[in-house]
């Protein structure tokens, strides 16, 4: 009957090389313990035999026993010191396969939270879709069903949105994680904003062109392929334009991909390039107003 030996994992291999290496060393050290006692009962019977005026043979004999154990000694001394050595270079390499491992335990555990968003968001969806049915397909209707369905909408697709947006960082993170290379945050840190005006709603939406609107007296200046809070007053108009789109728009999940959510570039984007938001909504209702006289 044949059998199968389990392969070892990394660190249960450069564990039982370094226990190996650890027995080793210690069989040598008990070696040239011995040598060292040797030696020096050589070395004290060399030089009794040298005060007492031995003959040149005695002599000559005690100087080659010593010299021969001086030689075993110094080559014990040689084999425990690459030991030693390579003792060392296994003790790092162990440390390096745990740390892998535990990188590797913990980058499973990321992959696993975003498989399980992923799979409570078609649940999450079609309970969403069943209230805005519900409200549509009823024979009675009402402002408060409405707007209560209008909302559910709008909640759902900001959800689905945000699900695609975090699934895809807890995967880039597992993968840094992998590489050793966790330090990096989840997203870019934002950027410093004036405080918002209250009364405004906005919406989480990303660049496509570099863009420019006014609040009041503040110009805002967004760059291309970031995430923004636009007014929800210039998002239909932005939308008509593509000059953005929706974050679980298939397009906006490759242009993620490529160039991230903090924006193409460093620093303002270029006056040049910048659409000006609030004069294009002048333009239309320009034309607007002539097509109507």
């Amino acid at each position: 009957m044949a059998f199968f030996k389990r392969e070892l994992s990394p660190v249960e291999r450069f564990a039982t090389a370094l226990k190996s290496k650890q027995v080793e060393r210690d069989k040598l050290a008990g070696r040239l313990n011995a040598t060292e006692t040797v030696l020096a009962e050589h070395r004290t019977e060399a030089e009794r035999l040298a005060v007492a005026g031995a003959s040149n043979a005695k002599l000559e004999r005690a100087e080659a026993k010593l010299r021969l154990v001086e030689d075993r000694a110094r080559t014990l001394r040689a084999a425990l010191a690459e030991i030693d050595q390579q003792i060392v270079a296994t003790e790092r390499a162990l440390a390096d396969a745990r740390s892998q491992r535990e990188r590797e335990l913990l980058a499973d555990q990321i992959e696993s939270l975003a498989a399980s968003i992923e799979q409570a968001v078609p649940g999450f969806a079609a309970g969403a879709a069943a209230l805005v049915d519900a409200v549509t397909k009823s024979a009675v209707s009402s402002p408060e069903a409405t707007t209560f369905s209008a909302s559910v909408d709008a909640v759902r697709g900001e959800v689905l949105s945000a699900a695609d947006l975090v699934c895809w960082e807890l995967r880039s993170l597992a993968m840094r994680t992998r590489a050793g290379n966790a330090n990096v945050p989840l997203l870019p840190p934002p950027e410093v904003a004036q405080p918002k005006v209250p009364e405004i709603e906005r919406q989480v939406i990303y660049t496509l062109n570099p863009l420019l609107w006014r609040e009041g007296s503040e110009v805002r200046k967004v760059p291309a392929f970031a995430l923004v809070e636009l007014p929800k007053t210039l998002l239909p108009l932005a939308l008509r334009h593509q000059h953005v789109d929706y974050l679980n728009a298939r397009r906006v999940q490759t242009l993620m991909h490529v160039h991230g959510t903090g924006g193409n570039g460093d620093g303002t984007p270029d006056s040049a390039e910048l659409v000006d938001l609030d004069a294009l909504a002048a333009d239309e209702q320009a034309g607007a107003q002539v097509n109507v006289a």
